[in-house]
């Protein structure tokens, strides 16, 4: 009988093995995990509350420790809040502290529960993972050491207290003239925050530590007064002269100047310094009333024309205007006390006067005589004659501008003794008499009539309350009605250059005539007037009076007989076909009487009025 073998096929072997092979390991797995759980919830159970195995602080194990054993076991090791020494200094100052003064603590029941956590938090395996490590390698934990800020704050007051100082800024005083500087103080002030924040490292590592307060220090603006006290010193060494072209110095004395003086502290780069001043409301009431003395008013030049040449020949420069600037004037002095000067300028503002030196003729349109008059006073005393050429002078060489209006009383100015005028006989009421500027009327009457015969525009205009004789003396005088009067400042005389041109005036005395000239350029205008005299009044009879103080025998006239009247002359102005002005101008004269002064013995005519009281 054939036997048969049965053939094993490698493919179907390594299979078999394979598998036999993973229901192996599955097996071992399932047993290795199964033991693990029991070994995990052992320990669990075992480990209740209470510290795993391995779990360590200040190499003192804590394993198998609830949280009540945990911190009783710390507390020993821990003293650091209580004997820790901390202390702050400030220069050669220190303050002492323990940690727990300055709010430190260690937080047991804290490290107690970081204790616990070991192995406790996470998912299964992570908690397995945290067991099986600390059991193996161990778990060192760390002290947590609470530091109360707020706590130090508080505890650091005193400290501030004695610390702090505030910014005191340097001063100054005066006592009469003596000046005192008084130093400044810097500021000191204990940053809180940022020693506490150096205190942070020493206390979380529960060290000793020495730590320097951290100081704010502010810085006065002027520390030191002393340079300026000098300065001041030096300034009340003598008076303080206060300068302007052509006038007197204003001085300021020593004991005057101090009490005015002042110290403001000016800002100089990262500090201060101060400024010395004086009081603005004490300089300006010192200034003031020194202003109208100090003002000018711009003068233009003045010419003469030449006749022969018909160019302007010079006569007097042109002066510039000029009016005190008193708050610049404070300013100048302030800055020259500072600078130490004992003298100092004021301060103008400048005004240019519209004509210059160097003006011509052609530029002012002046290429003739437009007007030309001549008033007589033969007979005059010395001090009228003085006192005409006095007022006189003043408008020779002087410009009005085309549209300018002149005033008589402003070109005048002051009529007295000191500027060069005599007492001479003026009208007063209803007499003459003696007083400073008698004749000057002769010069606003021949003014009027240049004007007037000029055809310019008269703006206003006084009459005489009497006829006086002198103006209307001479050859082709034009008789009663064409006088002015002035009586600087109330009665004034004034008339504007209503041409396109600049009008010259130049005044010249010859023997007992007043010559009074207008040089501009014609525009063509002519004038034609004519004059009615009526209410004729014969003046009263003469009145003599006695004056002891003449010699005897002596008769002297001191006032003259004029009849009364009224007078009405009419001026027509045309230029072109055009009527240019159309005036009537009155004039009522009151009679008045001749008056003689006689001494004793004189003789009397026998139908005179006497007045020997």
């Amino acid at each position: 009988m054939e036997s048969t073998q049965s053939i094993r096929r490698p493919d179907r072997d390594l299979s078999r093995y394979l598998l036999r092979a993973v229901i192996l390991l599955a097996s071992t797995l399932a047993v290795l995990s199964a033991g693990a759980v029991l070994v995990v919830l052992g320990t669990r159970l075992l480990y209740n509350q209470r510290a795993y195995p391995g779990v360590v602080l200040n190499d003192i194990s804590l394993s198998g420790k609830n949280q009540e054993q945990i911190v009783q076991a710390l507390a020993p090791v821990y003293p650091y809040a209580e004997s820790g020494t901390l202390i702050l200094s400030d220069g050669d100052q220190n303050w002492m502290y323990s940690p727990a003064e300055l709010g430190v603590e260690l937080d047991l029941p804290a490290m107690a529960r970081s204790a616990l956590a070991v192995g406790r938090q996470g998912n299964l395996l992570d908690r397995i993972d945290e067991q099986v490590r600390a059991w193996y390698r161990g778990v060192t934990l760390p002290a947590i050491v609470r530091f109360d800020k707020i706590v130090a704050g508080h505890t650091l007051q005193p400290v501030a207290d004695q610390v702090d100082q505030p910014v005191v800024e340097a001063s100054l005083t005066i006592d009469g003239t003596q000046v005192t500087a008084v130093n400044g103080q810097v500021g000191r002030t204990i940053d809180v925050a940022s020693t506490l924040a150096a205190l942070e490292t020493p206390v979380q590592q529960m060290h000793d530590a020495l730590i320097p307060l951290t100081i704010l220090e502010s810085t006065p603006r002027v520390l030191d007064a002393s340079g300026t006290a000098e300065r001041a010193q030096v300034l009340l060494q003598q008076p303080l002269r206060l300068t302007a072209e052509g006038a007197e110095d204003l001085v300021i004395q020593p004991a005057t100047l101090a009490g005015m003086l002042d110290f403001e502290i000016v800002d100089q780069g990262s500090g201060g310094q101060y400024a010395i001043h004086i009081d603005p409301a004490q300089l300006r009431a010192l200034l003031e009333p020194r202003a109208p003395e100090l003002e000018r008013k711009p003068e233009n030049a003045r010419f003469i024309f030449n006749d022969d040449t018909r160019q302007l020949d010079p006569l007097a420069s042109a002066v510039t205007g000029r009016t005190l600037d008193i708050e610049a004037s404070i300013t100048a002095v302030n800055e020259g006390l500072n600078s130490g000067q004992s003298s100092v300028g004021l301060a103008f503002i400048y005004e240019t006067p519209e004509v210059g030196d160097d003006a011509t003729a052609e530029q002012l349109g002046i290429t003739e005589a437009v007007s030309v008059v001549s008033t007589y006073f033969n007979g005059s005393s010395s001090g009228r004659i003085q006192n005409i050429k006095a007022a006189s002078s003043a408008f020779h060489g002087l410009l009005i501008p085309p549209g300018g209006t002149l005033s008589m009383a402003d070109v005048l100015g002051d009529i007295s003794l000191d500027s060069g005028y005599a007492e001479a006989l003026i009208i007063f009421g209803d007499r003459t008499i003696s007083g400073v500027g008698g004749g000057v009327c002769q010069v606003s009457t021949t003014l009027f009539r240049a004007v007037f015969f000029g055809g310019y525009e008269i703006v206003e205009r006084y009459p005489h309350a009497y006829r006086v004789g002198y103006y209307e003396q001479g050859p082709g005088s034009p008789g009663p009605g064409l006088d002015a009067t002035v009586f600087v400042p109330l009665v004034d005389f004034k008339f504007r250059n209503d041409s396109p041109y600049w009008l010259l005036m130049e005044t010249y005395i010859y023997g007992n005539q007043l010559l009074w000239k207008f040089y501009s350029t014609s525009d063509g205008r002519s004038v034609t007037w004519n004059s009615v005299v009526s209410n004729k009044v014969d003046a009263p009879k003469p009145l003599y009076k006695l004056n002891r103080d003449l010699p005897d025998e002596k008769i002297k006239q001191i006032d003259y007989q004029a009849d009364g009247m009224d007078v009405v002359v009419y001026r027509t102005v045309t230029a072109g076909g055009e009527t240019l002005h159309q005036d009537v101008i009155k004039t009522h004269y009151l009679p008045w009487r001749a008056i003689f002064e006689f001494g004793k013995g004189a003789e009397i005519p026998h139908d005179a009025e006497v007045q020997e009281d």
